[in-house]
């Protein structure tokens, strides 16, 4: 099982190997939170929870499953396992910046 540390590093490798997002996005998980702002520049990625645009709930599970690419973004998002809160266009940029 992912722990919100992997997680995390996971998020912030893709974060730096993509484009500014330019929004600050959270991705609410079983026990914790990770905040990537694409604000910044290089992007900043970490478990402080504040004010964002877009609010992802997952499962720490399927979040790892979709970072690994078994678990495409819009069929999580259809099937109920992802939730999103606030603006859905930086959502779905945000799976393709996700997905392998």
């Amino acid at each position: 099982m992912a722990t919100l540390q992997g997680l995390t590093e996971a998020i912030a490798k893709r974060a730096a190997q993509n484009p500014r997002l330019g929004y600050k996005v959270k991705f609410q998980l079983d026990d914790g939170v990770i905040v990537w702002d694409g604000t910044a520049t290089p992007a900043v990625v970490g478990n402080e929870d504040g004010p964002v645009d877009t609010t992802m709930k997952i499962a720490s599970a399927n979040l790892e499953k979709m970072l690994a690419g078994s678990l495409d973004p819009t069929l999580a998002y259809m099937t109920g396992k992802l939730k999103v809160e606030g603006n859905l266009g930086v959502a779905m940029k945000l799976s393709g910046l996700l997905g392998d």
